[in-house]
């Protein structure tokens, strides 16, 4: 080599020595022909959520998990919620499928082990007979495959704005009456008295119905007994939980019929309303619009007489499978065993006030709103939404039966009466216990 301006003379001696140290050089070169882990070498694993609001948060989460494995890096993509189950399924069927998946308890996550997609991880969980059975139940077969993570738990309850409250000398009720006395002092007042709209019809379901009707159809047995076919949801309990619902119609916002889930929480958000029966999970979603305890409240669904026993929807809400085709299984169980683990219960409780880990040992929130959710569930007859085991496994799913049915009661096409009956009437012709 040459520089301008330059001349270099090697003599013989130095150069027999470089041509050594070359030839070393070499044979090491080629005897390393797995790289180092590093920043050139990194592994990425794709984990997608159906949760586009918790980016930022998960991945500070993640990054715990970085530190110690320098070598991976997590690639958290998640989806919109309503395109999520679609789009998961059909990037399986390419086979083009994420590495980790967030999976929904029971029959829809179901549906992507029996696609045979998810590795069996019944094996690689640690401690997993320590988990709360309900939990490991909703993301495991009869014969004892558990195919996701039983990561997280969310409840349903009534969210408050504390000034409004104040202003009207208003208190947190504890029955029904309290609750629509409540409301009716709100609405003389012209208040906006909930945050609701109907547009989403999930939220009726997942949220109203699910959180608010438990106390009225008759909690856990009650489910168990829908299931079982020993009652039918046209039975007066169940036929009562629907009037319920339908009473909270004159509160709604005007235009309601047109107020989606963004805007519903936004409504709330910019402290225009009084209360929002909403989820746990949008805890850290409020403090980001800057409403921490100091501004919002939060109570439980209200009883239907005092002295009643709390029937409490605490929903097994969301697992972590593994795409048992990944390219990095290896490292993909690494994060699995992370994410069963204590670290990352601690991460996600901390980091998402309002998901309540499954894990053993996991500790409990420090969030003030989140520890009144969770507290709840301690002397409560918990259960899960209504219609998520068993009667959505098939077309047409008591979950979207049960969304189109308090849309139409909440618009005042159907009545209580006859939502109940159209749900009923739907699912009895695929459920077999409705059919006998």
């Amino acid at each position: 080599m040459q520089m301008p301006g330059y001349s270099i003379r090697i003599v013989p001696q130095i150069a027999a020595t470089v041509a050594l140290c070359l030839i070393a050089l070499s044979f090491q070169g080629c005897a390393k022909k797995e790289p180092t882990p590093g920043a050139d070498a990194k592994i990425t694993l794709e984990f997608i959520s159906w949760r586009t609001e918790d980016i930022e948060r998960m991945n500070r989460i993640n990054s715990l998990f970085t530190k110690t494995h320098p070598d991976i890096a997590i690639d958290f993509q998640p989806i919109s919620d309503t395109e999520y189950d679609a789009q998961m399924r059909t990037r399986f069927e390419t086979g083009t499928g994420a590495d980790i998946v967030f999976l929904r308890s029971y029959d829809s996550g179901r549906a992507i082990y029996e696609g045979g997609w998810l590795y069996d991880l019944t094996a690689v969980i640690p401690g997993l007979d320590k988990f709360p059975a309900p939990a490991v139940a909703a993301w495991s077969t009869e014969d004892g495959v558990t195919y996701a993570v039983p990561s997280v738990g969310v409840t349903h309850g009534i969210y408050y704005n504390k000034a409004i409250f104040d202003r009207h000398g208003l208190v947190e009720p504890a029955t029904w009456d309290e609750f629509i006395a409540t409301c009716e002092t709100l609405r003389k007042a012209g208040e906006i008295v909930f945050a609701q709209g109907t547009m989403d019809e999930w939220t009726l379901y997942e949220v109203l119905f699910s959180g608010l009707g438990a106390n009225f159809y008759g909690g856990e047995k009650a489910r168990r007994d829908l299931m079982a076919g020993k009652v039918r949801l046209t039975d007066p309990a169940f036929v009562s939980a629907f009037e319920a619902i339908a009473s909270l119609r004159k509160y709604l916002p005007d235009g309601y019929e047109a107020l989606d889930y963004v805007s519903m929480q936004q409504l709330f958000g910019s402290t225009k309303a009084a209360m929002f029966i909403g989820g746990s999970w949008e805890i850290g979603l409020f403090e980001d619009l800057g409403l921490d305890s100091g501004k919002i409240g939060w109570f439980a669904p209200p009883v239907p007489r005092a002295g009643d026993r709390l029937r409490y929807c605490f929903q097994v809400d969301a697992g972590i499978g593994l795409n048992k085709a990944s390219k990095n299984l290896k490292a993909a169980l690494e994060y699995i065993k992370w994410v069963s683990g204590p670290e990352y219960a601690a991460a996600i409780m901390n980091e998402l006030p309002g998901f309540f880990s499954f894990t053993p040992d996991a500790g409990f929130p420090a969030n003030p709103l989140a520890r009144d959710m969770y507290d709840a569930t301690r002397d409560a007859d918990n259960t899960v939404r209504p219609l998520w085991e068993k009667l959505s496994a098939r077309s047409p799913s008591g979950n979207e039966l049960m969304g189109f049915a308090l849309s139409s009661m909440m618009v005042g096409t159907y009545t209580p009466a006859q939502a109940a009956g159209y749900v009923q009437d739907q699912l009895s012709t695929w459920y077999p216990a409705f059919r006998k």
